[in-house]
């Protein structure tokens, strides 16, 4: 299972609206790369693909993760990290081993 907290649910929704995404949802993905092995990646979805795990927060948004990346994410959190830069999305990831200072990429 994958949870997603409210405080990112709503930088999520925020960042829908502002680039023009209706319907659908977020696609969280785990590929090879970044300085710690393994890179998370997301991006917008319209709908599920064969295979995926779809997440459901309460208010209705959807995450999509695809049957390859789900082991490395089984268990995760997503949040919403606000600091003077901004607000970004943070994994917090139980699988993880090590991951990178910026919290982009991760071992497992």
């Amino acid at each position: 299972m994958i949870q997603v907290t409210e405080a990112a649910v709503k930088r999520i929704r925020t960042l829908m609206a502002n680039q023009g995404v209706v319907g659908g949802g977020l696609r969280i993905s785990v590929k090879a790369g970044g300085c710690s092995g393994l890179s998370y990646v997301y991006d917008w979805a319209s709908d599920q693909r064969d295979g995926d795990q779809v997440f459901e927060s309460s208010d209705g948004l959807k995450i999509f993760v695809d049957p390859k990346s789900y082991p490395f994410l089984k268990g995760t959190v997503l949040d919403c990290d606000e600091n003077m830069l901004g607000q970004s999305l943070v994994f917090k990831n139980p699988n993880a081993s090590t991951s990178c200072g910026c919290g982009s990429s991760f071992s497992v």
